[in-house]
């Protein structure tokens, strides 16, 4: 069967160098006669795997030194909870920017162990749009500030890093890591699930300025403490060691890509290339305010949703697929992550051109 063009928000694409180098290593890896799924996590082996993954994404990122990266599990949902717990005293609030579902859920599971201060809540635009900052009510006092960069659901990217002032700023980057180059400095911590631009789930990337890892209060227990993750290595216990591999097989794809900025150049050629195709058609709609359009996940509409089933059923014939938009919201959404090629992209622009024209 020939490899289809993926575009789905997650788990997503991941490039086919990528697996194709884990293809010939999975029952053999590095001599070893074992997978990389078979060896020790403390084996010297894996101590370097684990050691140039680090090594790659700080220089793919310019991570200072001083912030740790961690690799870690659970799943970026998983860190909703602990960093309320980690960065905050139980007495200390804590402040949260709702601008879709998924900074929505990390506000609820904080509140869940923390007073959460809503700074404003984008809800009346149906979180299409950010909202306006001169509305936005910070807490001087609160432990930090969390935002998500970027919306999967809605397909809502905030392209501009809020300026919150010395409070330190949190920042769930899932969807948007390593599609561009950030200012690390800006931020207090970055965490992202790897099932979009970094490769499989059940692996977490946190970066976290060091002075914050001793905010954790007395009693939280070790596993839960980055600090004590921190101090690990990022083993404490058992990682998940074969996200963490084809982790750092991605890391070291990227630099033969030429790194973040040349992938800031191609990601946004793809999302304008999709976005004026949308626009010059009244056939399809993204509902998304223009300043705040992502490049990773691009929804849009049919003008009647009733041809939707055959848009998605023709449109996996054609070999594009994973385009059904979330239960949420409906209607459609590609996802364009660093995986998904130009030329995937055009391939979609191309179909859609044929289906209005059929079925318009």
């Amino acid at each position: 069967m020939s490899r289809v063009i993926n575009f789905s928000a997650g788990p997503a694409a991941l490039p086919l160098e990528v697996l194709q180098q884990a293809q010939a290593e999975l029952t053999d890896w590095n001599g070893s006669g074992m997978s990389v799924m078979e060896v020790s996590h403390r084996g010297k082996e894996f101590i370097k795997v684990a050691e140039t993954a680090e090594a790659d994404l700080r220089e793919l990122m310019q991570i200072p030194d001083d912030y740790s990266v961690l690799f870690l599990q659970g799943g970026a949902t998983t860190h909703f909870a602990l960093l309320p717990m980690n960065l905050a005293a139980p007495t200390q609030a804590v402040d949260y920017l709702l601008t879709g579902a998924w900074s929505k859920k990390a506000s609820k599971e904080a509140a869940a162990v923390r007073k959460v201060n809503i700074v404003a809540d984008g809800s009346a635009s149906s979180y299409m749009d950010v909202p306006a900052r001169s509305g936005w009510k910070l807490d001087p006092a609160a432990a930090y500030v969390h935002y998500c960069v970027n919306e999967t659901i809605s397909g809502l990217e905030m392209h501009d890093v809020p300026d919150v002032g010395s409070v330190p700023l949190v920042a769930d980057m899932s969807s948007t890591i390593l599609s561009r180059p950030v200012d690390v400095r800006k931020f207090g911590v970055i965490y992202a699930g790897a099932q979009k631009n970094i490769g499989p789930s059940g692996l977490v990337i946190l970066i976290v300025r060091k002075d914050l890892l001793e905010r954790a209060p007395a009693g939280l227990p070790a596993i839960l403490k980055y600090s004590a993750h921190a101090a690990a290595d990022s083993m404490l216990n058992t990682p998940p060691t074969f996200s963490w591999y084809i982790a750092g097989l991605v890391f070291a794809w990227l630099k033969r890509q030429g790194g973040l900025q040349k992938m800031a150049e191609v990601n946004k050629r793809k999302a304008d290339m999709l976005y004026k195709a949308i626009d010059a058609s009244s056939f399809y709609n993204n509902p998304v305010a223009g300043a705040h359009r992502s490049w990773m996940n691009v929804t849009f509409t049919l003008a009647d949703p009733a041809l939707d089933a055959d848009f998605l059923s023709e449109s996996k014939k054609a070999g594009l697929t994973n385009l059904k938009g979330h239960r949420d919201v409906g209607g459609m959404r590609a996802s364009i992550y660093n995986a998904v090629p130009e030329a995937g992209v055009a391939a979609l622009v191309q179909f859609m051109a044929d289906f209005e024209k059929r079925r318009g």
